[in-house]
């Protein structure tokens, strides 16, 4: 007969059977390349990773209120109705001045000259009658031509003449009166206006100085939401990638388990014809291998899901055929032990608590901001505009009119029923609660850090002891296999070491895997990436 022992002959053909697999890209992925597919495929790490470049944008803009502002505004404006300075009467008056003027003095030189018509006319007659009654007057008027021409002149005159020599005003100062009317209806159908304004804060209460802050804590925020998310992709990926190292390792188990029963069953059968075994002997082995070959469906069965799993996971088709670099080890590696950290030191590095104090100081950032509403704000502010018409030569059609103009503008707010206290209140408020629940988070750290680190503690203790119980078994069934062949143990008793032996291999794979995952865990309750 045989000898009776899974040796390591049997565990080699299983690892070269295992390597004809055909691996994902040619190569087997290692643990390392599960975690970065993962990362690349998490919807939830590329949001975070979204939120977190939004939160640098939004630095950028707080950072911009340092800045000027600096803007340029233009408008057109059509009026149906022209603006007019002057009324209708006004107007007509305006446009006819030179008319009406020219009337008034045609008259008063009418009348002036029918007065002086009036007044020659009589001292002519005085004259003449003075120079007939006097026979000196008459003999000097008789001898002097002069006199006599003049006075012909004088009796020939028409006073009517002098009106002629009277200017016509009527169409200059029409002329003038209708530009002055036109400029009382300055032309305002179409208005262009254009202006450049700067203006820059000076004191805000510090207002824009705290939304900088916020700004940074925000980023910083979003970073650590995001070291979050990431730290839960890594674990569920560890526990993906380690479960198939686990059903792989159990399935080449329960192959070498269910090849070891198959040749037991085949050397029992022979031993009967020999007359050493009875058929009582055949049938324990035959049940004994039906169950190793059902162990063996169930764990062939499981392998292919659990890597459907790891596929879904880092973004794979489910049918991909994937070999892991860890699936062939013989023995599960022990990871290292973590060093241990501080309370305060984990609190700094774990994401929860340090979104939580960021929290805390943007609120307390906020109140700041809100109080900063409640002081007067300074703004220095310059303008430079232009328009057409013309605004300063008198709306005159032309983009000569521009003009700068510079100064300071204070605001002080004084009442608004309460609205910035009740709101510098609320932030407070807000930023308490956020100090309470980190407090409450620290607390909850410092118990899961302390359950994980013993559960690292137990899992590696477990880890030994499953390694000792293989060692024992292993004895137990080689010293099994020595008597069996020797023919002073019975069949069930080898059987029973072969199955102590298959529950020892499979605890020890279980520990290992345990110890494994025991130390992510670990790692994530502080804060380890």
């Amino acid at each position: 007969m045989k000898k009776l022992i899974l040796s390591l002959s049997f565990v080699a053909c299983a690892l070269s059977a295992m390597a004809q697999e055909v691996s994902y890209d040619g190569h087997p992925l290692t643990l390392n390349d599960c975690r970065q597919m993962a990362v690349a495929l998490s919807k939830e790490l590329s949001q975070a990773r979204t939120q977190e470049e939004m939160a640098v944008y939004d630095h950028k803009i707080a950072r911009a209120q340092y800045f000027p502002n600096i803007s340029a505004a233009g408008a057109y404006l059509y009026n149906s109705q022209d603006i007019a300075l002057v009324s209708a009467e006004q107007s007509a008056l305006l446009q006819n001045a030179g008319t009406l003027i020219q009337e008034q003095l045609d008259a008063a030189m009418a009348s002036a000259t029918q007065q002086m018509s009036a007044a020659m006319t009589q001292q002519m007659t005085q004259l003449m009658t003075a120079i007939q009654t006097n026979p000196a007057l008459a003999a000097e008027y008789m001898g002097s031509p002069m006199w006599q021409t003049v006075l012909g002149m004088l009796q020939n005159t028409e006073p009517s003449t002098l009106s002629g020599l009277m200017p016509n005003v009527a169409e200059p100062i029409n002329a003038i009166g209708t530009d002055i009317d036109k400029a009382l209806h300055p032309d305002l159908h179409n208005i262009l206006l254009g202006a450049v304004s700067v203006k820059q804060p000076v004191f805000v209460g510090g207002k824009i100085l705290y939304s900088n802050q916020m700004a940074a804590l925000a980023e910083e925020l979003a970073a650590s939401r995001y070291d979050q998310k990431y730290a839960d992709v890594i674990v569920d990926v560890d526990q993906a990638y380690w479960q198939i190292i686990s059903i792989a390792n159990k399935k080449k188990l329960a192959q070498s388990y269910a090849d070891l029963l198959h040749r037991m069953e085949s050397d029992v059968d022979s031993s009967i014809v020999a007359g050493v075994c009875t058929q009582a002997d055949a049938l324990q082995v035959k049940v004994k291998a039906n169950e190793a070959d059902m162990m063996l469906t169930k764990a062939t069965n499981g392998l292919t899901l659990a890597k459907m799993l790891l596929c879904q996971r880092i973004g794979l088709p489910l049918e991909t055929e994937i070999i892991l670099s860890d699936e062939n080890l013989e023995v599960i590696p022990e990871p290292e032990t973590p060093v241990e950290m501080s309370l305060e030191d984990i609190y700094a590095t774990r994401p929860e608590t340090r979104s939580l104090q960021l929290a805390s100081q943007i609120y307390d950032k906020k109140a700041k901001v809100v109080r900063a509403d409640l002081l007067p704000q300074v703004a220095l502010t310059a303008n430079y505009y232009f328009t057409n018409p013309n605004l300063g030569n008198g709306f005159q059609n032309s983009w000569n009119g521009s003009a700068f103009s510079a100064g300071v503008m204070v605001s002080i707010p004084l009442f608004h029923g309460m609205e910035n206290v009740n709101r510098y209140k609320k932030a407070k408020a807000e930023q308490r609660i956020y100090a309470d629940k980190l407090a409450d988070a620290q607390k909850l750290i410092g118990l899961q850090v302390s359950q994980q680190r013993k559960r690292f503690e137990e899992a590696r203790e477990k880890l030994a002891t499953a390694f000792s119980n293989l060692d024992a078994a292993e004895e137990n069934l080689r010293a099994a296999n020595i008597g069996y062949e020797a023919g002073v143990i019975p069949t069930n008793t080898v059987l029973a070491a072969q199955t102590a032996w298959l529950s020892a291999h499979s605890e020890a794979i279980d520990a290992g895997i345990e110890l494994q995952m025991a130390a992510a865990e670990l790692r994530k309750a502080e804060g380890i990436k």
